[in-house]
């Protein structure tokens, strides 16, 4: 992994990203047969609506055939009204948890879009907010506002019932956040009553979570209805971020791209702060690897960096970003049985000890941890394997 190999149509991609973020001209070309595969990367990492910003800066002569143009014109017009949707949608949940007492933040998502060159071209997933309380007045809260199912108790022997109450603690509850039953106006919506998922070195996670906790009370009221934490919060957190799913499954591009936004935000002071917290948080080698993977894709200035980029670190992330594509979901392990898949899952951490070995070495105890808490389960709902149930 000493090198990043960049093919014609991934090079068009990464310039047309330059181009619609920083305005810079568009630096390469691309035949007409190849759009395609270039429209085909960009939906793989969730990016097309900024890949058509970047395609409507381009010389007439060098865009899309105009049939083609239109259908990914059309996209990024339904990108559009899906983001003027979210906001609205956060707006309702905001209003609705501040009429029963409790602040809220939107998490990622629409508090990102709106720092955008184009706050309508940020290609939409679901809606993270956390919400005060903690997980057990949490669950009180949401089940009372009928968005949560209330879930009994099964005895040991009715292990059919129970099936069907796992699969639904499974699919609606984490380490971090519940997701509602039943989708808003098509969209799923998180409620997190931590506000991140944790680094595995439990010493580092206690000092972040601490961080976080105080720093999400200081919330921001937005014109577009809703409240979003500081800086400070969204670069810890959603580093964080990144490093939880590059150790789980994956990161795609969308996720350095809000980084890399969020550091064109920052204060000179918050950055600094931000920076002097990386190693107590067990982050400073993924930042190392962000930075390095920023400077290169969007020439990131030295000056915004929080620290020194490591271009060994840099490379392994942009490889399994660009092999793997959103979250890892079209890397060459997906194709692998159930059991291979989660021999690989287990084993993954091994694969990553350069990247940073103290983290490796607490993922890895975390997995097995996971799976043996796991075994009075499968006991009680008498099955060998929960495949079904996690998907």
């Amino acid at each position: 992994m000493s090198e990043i190999q960049l093919t014609p149509k991934l090079n068009m991609l990464l310039s047309l990203l330059r181009s619609a973020l920083t305005g810079t001209e568009c630096e390469c070309s691309c035949s007409p047969k190849d759009w395609a595969k270039v429209y085909t990367l960009a939906a793989q990492q969730c990016i097309v609506g900024l890949a058509y910003r970047g395609i409507s800066q381009l010389p007439a002569s060098n865009r899309p055939s105009l049939e083609f143009l239109l259908q990914w014109a059309s996209e990024a017009e339904t990108i559009h009204g899906q983001n003027r949707l979210l906001n609205d949608i956060a707006a309702r949940l905001t209003e609705m948890f501040a009429a029963k007492g409790c602040r809220s933040a939107i998490l990622k998502g629409p508090a990102n879009a709106r720092l955008y060159p184009d706050p309508y071209a940020r290609q939409c997933g679901d809606i993270d907010i956390w919400v005060e309380g903690g997980r057990q007045k949490l669950i009180d809260l949401l089940q009372s506002m009928n968005l949560i199912e209330v879930i009994p108790k099964i005895s040991w022997f009715d292990y059919k019932t129970y099936r069907k109450v796992l699969h639904k603690r499974l699919q609606y509850f984490s380490q971090h956040h519940i997701h509602l039953h039943q989708k808003i106006d098509g969209v799923s919506v998180e409620v997190h009553f931590r506000p991140s998922p944790s680094v595995h070195n439990p010493i580092a996670n206690r000092r972040m979570q601490h961080f976080l906790e105080n720093e999400i009370k200081t919330n921001e009221l937005v014109a577009e209805g809703f409240y979003v934490p500081s800086i400070k919060f969204a670069l810890v957190m959603q580093l964080t971020h990144i490093q939880h799913h590059f150790f789980d499954k994956g990161i795609g591009l969308k996720q350095l791209i809000d980084y890399y936004v969020l550091l064109q935000n920052v204060s000179e002071n918050d950055r600094v702060e931000v920076s002097s917290m990386l190693r107590r948080f067990g982050l400073y080698r993924s930042a190392s690897a962000v930075m390095w993977a920023l400077e290169y894709i969007f020439k990131l200035d030295h000056q915004k960096m929080l620290c020194e980029p490591n271009r060994k670190l840099g490379v392994m992330l942009l490889h399994e970003i660009f092999k793997g594509g959103a979250f890892g979901n079209y890397a060459p392990r997906q194709k692998h049985s159930a059991f291979m898949k989660w021999f690989m899952r287990m084993h993954r951490p091994l694969q990553l000890l350069i990247f940073d070995p103290v983290e490796v070495f607490w993922s890895f105890i975390h997995n097995w941890v996971e799976f043996a808490q796991l075994i009075p389960i499968r006991l009680k709902a008498r099955l060998l394997s929960l495949k079904g149930y996690w998907d």
